[in-house]
């Protein structure tokens, strides 16, 4: 640490982002970003010191998305950079503010081992690049990237030549205003009246209607006007996962809709004439281009509606508002009617079906992961913190109906597994007075094993649930389905037990859910970090596997 007195850049660079707000960084350090994230640390922002760059960037993107706020992270120049490729587009695809300080190569030097063109890579994922290479300027360049990034929901990256950082500061004394003082206070855009009334009239003339929540309709407040609108129109309640929970405790509510879908969920999708989408971007994913309600019109209540979304065709009828004053007008605008569609019969038989019926040979001593779900169902505290990830074992984590969606996570965007770790230190950090449990598998928690040792020098309280096939879930499945060796997708299951304990962690394996429950309640009292490997057959196929992968041909010899 240096004695010096003077200011530094680094110095005035690390007050701009303390000026900003930010009290929470994730961080891997190297020569391009270390005198600035040490000077950030000693100015009181709690620094996160994860073990690669890719996990610095996905725990800030489930710290963005559970404050609200804007994620921050920091790594250095060159491969620094270059492994955060896989993170970003996920983040801009999830529109999640974030700004990343990566470092640059010294601009005083003809060559260096780590000099990289930086800003195309980065903008390839979507994300904006900005290199700051005027040290006077620096400060209103922080600030701007803040502002950018609040505005355009999406990870801004700076990239600093670290030669520069080292100068003395000759710049202003006086730092710019900071970015949430200046940024548009922006009220809810309410309906045109014309666009309430030509929507009224299509839910007059609807027999079944499906009112579906997105992460907008969370974000906006509109669940209990969702809720107010269903009951006026008989309707039932679905959203899609990342809205996961939003009507948990509502008996009409038949689940997550798209992939994710239960048995009961796609029968009565596929009986909708009229589908409400409110506040969702219309993915492939979760049935936007009317694949899971072919007899039903469509009606988008967004801020920004579409036509076309992922190359389909969507709604056809639009009203274009804040999630709940456009379904507050609506609801306002239609007549009472009665109850032309949903029943007590029906909501008994919501809650009381299986998400999925399908029967499996199951191996001895091996477990049927919808059994295990079921009983994590009932035994985990309902405040706990749930964080899903990716992969074939992640259908089965999300059938768990008690759970509200304030206290569920899970960003799918871009498709990427290896993010369960980073996501769930990333929840803790924003919630550190809470339990974490990650959901996850056993080849995804298997790509960022070492964030172990983060999770214990930290002391962060998360709760482990890997749902272990011994293979990579998707691949295996779908090979078998296609005919061809699963050879090249099974690896067999390491001691991850033991792997958590050479760590510092508690770790137990499971071929047995009987004392899990007591198991659970020891956790509660205990606290800490664990890793719970459940061995489950791998002859258990999700839903969304087999919908999109039926079983084409006997497997090849290998």
């Amino acid at each position: 640490m240096t004695t010096d007195t003077k200011l530094h850049v680094y110095d005035v660079l690390a007050k701009c982002f303390i000026q900003e707000g930010v009290s929470t960084c994730f961080t891997l350090m190297g020569d391009a970003n270390m005198n600035w994230a040490s000077t950030l640390a000693s100015k009181g922002c709690r620094m996160i010191y994860v073990r690669h760059e890719h996990c610095a960037a996905a725990a800030a993107m489930a710290y963005a998305r559970k404050t609200g706020d804007v994620g921050v992270a920091t790594v250095t120049c060159g491969p620094g950079v270059t492994q955060l490729i896989t993170a970003l587009p996920a983040a801009v695809r999830a529109h999640l503010p974030m700004v990343v300080f990566a470092g640059e190569s010294p601009i005083k030097m003809g060559w260096y081992n780590q000099m990289l063109n930086q800003g195309p890579i980065i903008e390839a994922t979507g994300a904006a690049y900005h290199p700051l290479h005027l040290p006077e300027r620096m400060p209103v360049a922080i600030r701007d990237a803040f502002l950018q990034a609040r505005r355009e929901r999406r990870p801004v990256v700076l990239g600093i030549p670290f030669d520069l950082q080292e100068r003395p500061w000759t710049g202003p004394e006086q730092l710019p205003t900071p970015s949430a003082q200046i940024m548009p206070r922006l009220s809810p855009i309410p309906p045109h009246p014309d666009d309430v009334a030509k929507a009224a009239e299509l839910v007059k003339s609807a027999e079944r209607v499906v009112i579906f929540a997105g992460l907008g309709a969370a974000q906006s407040k509109a669940a209990a006007a969702c809720r107010a609108l269903a009951a006026k129109t008989g309707a039932l309640l679905t959203t899609s996962l990342p809205a996961r929970g939003l009507f948990h405790d509502d008996p009409y509510c038949i689940g997550i809709s798209g992939s994710f879908s239960t048995e009961v969920g796609l029968e009565y999708l596929a009986q909708a004439d009229l589908v409400i989408v409110v506040g969702g971007s219309l993915a492939f994913h979760a049935g936007g281009g009317g694949q899971l309600w072919r007899k039903a019109k469509m009606l988008h209540i967004d801020i920004d509606p579409v036509a076309v979304a992922q190359g389909q065709e969507v709604a056809k009828n639009h009203l274009r508002a804040d999630a709940r004053l456009g379904v507050d007008a609506l609801t306002a605008a239609i007549p009472e009617r009665g109850n032309k569609w949903r029943t007590e019969a029906m909501a008994a038989r919501i809650r009381d079906t299986k998400p999925d019926s399908h029967v499996f040979e199951v191996e001895p001593d091996l477990l049927d992961p919808r059994e295990l779900i079921a009983s994590l169902e009932k035994a985990l505290p309902a405040d706990w913190e749930l964080v899903n990830s990716g992969g074939h074992c992640s259908w089965f984590f999300a059938q768990m109906p008690s759970r509200p969606n304030e206290r569920f996570l899970t960003i799918r965007e871009f498709g990427a597994i290896g993010n369960g770790t980073s996501f769930a230190m990333g929840v803790a950090a924003a919630r550190p007075d809470k339990t974490v449990v990650l959901f996850d598998g056993d080849g995804s928690f298997v790509m960022h094993i070492q964030e172990l040792e983060t999770i214990k020098r930290h002391g962060m309280n998360i709760l482990i649930v890997l749902l272990n096939d011994g293979a990579y879930g998707s691949e295996i499945h779908k090979l078998r389905s296609e005919g061809f060796p699963d050879t090249g997708s099974v690896f067999g299951r390491p001691d991850f037990a033991a792997i958590a304990r050479g760590f510092g962690l508690e770790g137990k394996t499971f071929s047995s859910l009987t004392d899990l429950p007591k198991l659970v309640q020891e956790f509660s009292k205990k606290g800490g970090a664990a890793v719970w490997d459940f061995h489950v057959s791998d002859r258990v196929t999700s839903p969304t596997i087999r919908r999109a992968h039926p079983a084409k041909h006997a497997a090849k010899s290998a």
